[in-house]
């Protein structure tokens, strides 16, 4: 019989229910905490975008907050204005509901739909909220969004005027959470960054920008720059740029004091302005891939009628601003050079010299193209699955590939694969050590171009064949070595590909123990003593070194449900190309020198 659909199926939620029911739509991805954007750290973000509003109408140069790592309890005072006594609990529990709505008391509020807020308080098991203002507070606790209780009254002692923000977001809608303080610092500083003068205290830590966006491009490009940043700024624009060594273009770019890690009109914006002041300046006909490679760029904008694509603000879609500040970038732009001629000439020098290697790799990979044909029309090291990704039509999800060296791991995995969703690529030995090469070096390496064509990466990360990129190398040094080699190819020239999440590590058992009765896989020495006990006397213990030494009965549950992923992260190391040029660059005096000086030698090593 099929489904009944009448008047009982129809649901009127409250405010708070669809919050608490449809998550994703108002703080995005609801898991753990080990990413950046996870919504976790978009509940610390509503809070602090009204301390941030409150500064920008210049009201507080101070936000305290206080972060227990293992409780998950946030606190956040701010000193502005403070919440209006008679509407603290309306301002934290009615949709729809907030001061943003008028622009005389929020001019360039990041904070645009009245949500904010209350989505904090609805995913929180605990929210306490208390306003001051002219020693007056007003105070409401809230649990699950439900109000608790709610007091009024005159302080005892003097308080400033301002805000209090305690809450602790809800196990049962994020799992097994845990803020990450490096993601937490980082906000932190995106903010500080956007808003020169506002003092972040992070548990005693402050951070804090004197010079803007500047500050951020002298952090993030360190000692990689070509030449001296170009910084533009007003009240309504900053933007600043400068050029590097690297490959990739990056940018950081702010709606409101809102970091939008999507873009969008603002930056697109940006990108053409700097396009057309460079071909004006230095009366040339660059292409847009000549001009941005390797640079590394942020633009801030203030919006009084900001349209974000989503409650969690990640891309600006005010299209009808497009044109008027392409024009104003390419003139400010162009104003600049004028006045720094020296550091402009550097500029152009880099351009062009990235336009004539261009010119030369286009040369370099159609004779790679030309040498893979006559090889063969398909990649000989690869061994396809069905399902491939295709991100704008969300298919494919459910696709990985598995990066392999040698015939014997590869031909573990090839027996107990899922055709339908795994894919196999094997490599030959230790992959060519890329640190120190130009992008020629992917067309001229057999392994590493027909690696590049398996992925079909070449053009664009967008074009990415497998939603998982997997490194399944053996259990030994070569294997590590081989591993982090890898890792190399693609933090130097697919940066991408590691930024969105999609390279991982196989983690395979160290050991096997078992006895007539019962069979343990260990992947630590920890879990090879408990499964030693648990067998009793004289167990079987096999160390596993290479993929290939595990049968294929036994392989399939390691790259089955009961796969064991670990993700390449870059997120913790905010100088990642620093510490790969130190690890895997041409300095081995001080590689080695580091190494001994940090050896740690064991009893087991000795043994």
């Amino acid at each position: 019989m099929p489904n009944t659909y009448d008047d009982k199926n129809i649901q009127t939620l409250s405010a708070i229910e669809h919050i608490r029911k449809r998550t994703g739509m108002y703080i995005g991805r609801t898991s753990d905490g080990s990413q950046y954007e996870d919504g976790i750290y978009i509940l610390l973000k509503e809070v602090l975008d009204n301390a941030v509003d409150e500064f920008i109408m210049g009201f507080g140069k101070r936000v305290n907050i206080k972060l227990n790592y293992n409780s998950g309890e946030v606190i956040i005072r701010d000193y502005g204005r403070g919440i209006p006594l008679g509407k603290v609990v309306d301002c934290v529990s009615q949709i729809n509901t907030g001061g943003k709505f008028n622009d005389d008391a929020f001019q360039f509020s990041v904070g645009m739909n009245g949500v904010g807020t209350k989505a904090v308080n609805a995913l929180s098991t605990d929210f306490e909220v208390r306003a001051f203002r002219e020693n007056d507070y007003s105070e409401a606790f809230f649990s699950k969004g439900k109000l608790i209780s709610r007091k009024r009254g005159r302080s005892k002692t003097n308080k400033r005027n301002g805000t209090y923000v305690r809450f602790i977001p809800d196990e049962t809608i994020f799992s097994k959470y845990c803020f990450r303080e490096e993601h937490v610092l980082r906000r932190l500083r995106m903010y500080a960054y956007l808003n020169a003068g506002l003092t972040f205290d992070l548990n005693g830590e402050q951070i804090i920008s004197k010079n803007g966006l500047l500050d951020l491009i002298h952090d993030e490009a360190k000692f990689e720059k070509l030449y001296t940043p170009f910084h533009f700024r007003t009240k309504t624009l900053e933007l600043v740029f400068t050029h590097t060594n690297r490959f990739n273009e990056e940018y950081y770019s702010f709606v409101n004091g809102q970091y939008t890690n999507n873009g969008g009109t603002h930056l697109s914006a940006f990108k053409e302005g700097i396009l057309k002041a460079v071909n004006g300046f230095g009366k040339k006909k660059f292409t847009g891939d000549e001009v941005r490679e390797g640079i590394i760029g942020a633009i801030a904008i203030r919006l009084k009628e900001p349209i974000f694509e989503s409650q969690t603000k990640n891309k600006l879609g005010n299209q009808e601003i497009r044109s008027e500040l392409v024009a104003k970038i390419k003139r400010v732009t162009e104003e600049m050079f004028h006045r720094d001629p020296v550091q402009a000439a550097k500029l152009i020098e880099k351009i062009e010299e990235t336009s004539k290697l261009r010119a030369e790799l286009n040369s370099v990979k159609k004779l790679a193209r030309e040498r893979a044909k006559k090889t063969t029309v398909r990649v000989p090291q690869l061994k396809d699955c069905k399902h491939h990704l295709n991100k704008k039509k969300g298919k494919g999800l459910d696709s990985m590939v598995f990066i392999t060296e040698g015939q014997s791991a590869g031909g573990s995995i090839t027996q107990c694969r899922d055709v339908v969703t795994q894919a196999i690529i094997t490599v030959k030995g230790k992959p060519l050590n890329v640190c120190d090469l130009k992008r020629d070096a992917l067309y001229k390496n057999v392994e590493i171009y027909n690696l590049m064509r398996s992925l079909d990466i070449e053009e664009s990360v967008d074009n990415l064949r497998y939603q998982k990129v997997i490194l399944a190398t053996d259990a030994d040094v070569d294997g590590l070595h081989i591993r982090n080699l890898m890792i190399t190819v693609f933090i130097r020239f697919f940066k991408r590909v590691i930024q969105e999440g999609h390279l991982y590590i196989l983690e395979t058992p160290l050991f096997r123990v078992r006895n007539k009765k019962e069979t343990h896989y260990c992947y630590s020495e920890t879990e090879r003593v408990i499964a030693m006990k648990k067998c009793g006397k004289n167990p079987e213990i096999t160390r596993f070194k290479g993929l290939g030494e595990i049968s294929p009965s036994e392989f399939k549950d390691f790259v089955g449900k009961e796969m064991r992923l670990a993700p390449v992260d870059s997120t913790r190391d905010n100088a990642v190309d620093e510490t790969i040029n130190f690890y895997m660059g041409r300095n081995t005096p001080d590689r080695r020198a580091y190494i001994m000086n940090h050896l740690v030698i064991t009893e087991e090593s000795l043994s």
